[in-house]
């Protein structure tokens, strides 16, 4: 478990890899609403990738600048052992249940939904904290979950698989995703005790703690006074 606590965003990367060959080979014997959720999938291990693994440095993006965590910058609020849980044991299943229940049109919008509202995260959110025109995540968001998630609006909307229900349902269950996905485990899991913080090499990735140290946040300023 320690290793794949340290490594779960390579493994990922290596599964994108695996079914970018699976789908090119087999791709065909699916549904094409399948194909589009599975590529979905596949955006979300990118964006994964992006943010912890190359460039990395979303830990200390979230928790020095975004939380202005000084007394455990490297564990608190998010810690290795939560952004596991939180980007394998419940992102995972929520994008993999729409792979296979392509049926439920609600479920697939609410995981375009999802990766949508990333834009928003990353592209201006983010974007305005650091001060930059760039923050680990953006890239997937932009030239795959947006596109992605636009195709499958247009998909199901063209072929008259979605109605008015649907698209309520989406925006519920992505509102509900976020809450179950996101904010209760940070906000019940996260402990300076924790015995998971995460790396040196993980928290210093894309020269985030530097970020950190420029920007005008008296809390982060305060970390590196110590």
């Amino acid at each position: 478990m320690k290793f794949y606590r340290r490594n779960w965003y390579y493994i990922g990367g290596i599964l994108f890899v695996i079914l970018a060959f699976v789908m090119g080979f087999w791709g065909g014997y699916i549904s094409y609403i399948q194909l589009i959720l599975i590529y979905s999938f596949m955006a979300l291990l990118v964006h994964q990738f992006e943010e912890y693994g190359l460039p990395g440095g979303f830990p200390a993006l979230f928790n020095v600048i975004m939380n202005g965590e000084t007394k455990a910058p490297d564990r608190f609020p998010q810690n290795s052992n939560l952004a596991m849980v939180v980007n394998v044991a419940l992102a995972y299943p929520f994008y993999i249940a729409a792979i296979l229940f392509s049926g439920a049109i609600w479920l697939g919008l609410a995981t375009m939904f999802f990766g949508l509202s990333q834009i928003l995260f990353h592209g201006i959110l983010t974007n305005r904290i650091l001060k930059s025109f760039y923050n680990p995540g953006l890239a997937a968001c932009i030239f795959l979950h947006g596109p992605i998630g636009i195709y499958y609006i247009w998909y199901v909307a063209t072929n008259g698989l979605a109605g008015t229900g649907d698209y309520v349902g989406g925006l519920v269950a992505t509102i509900l995703a976020a809450v179950v996905i996101v904010v209760l485990p940070v906000r019940f899991f996260s402990s300076r005790e924790t015995k998971y913080p995460f790396s040196k090499a993980e928290m210093e990735r894309f020269g985030m703690m530097e970020k950190a140290k420029k920007l005008d946040n008296s809390k982060a300023s305060q970390l590196f006074q110590k």
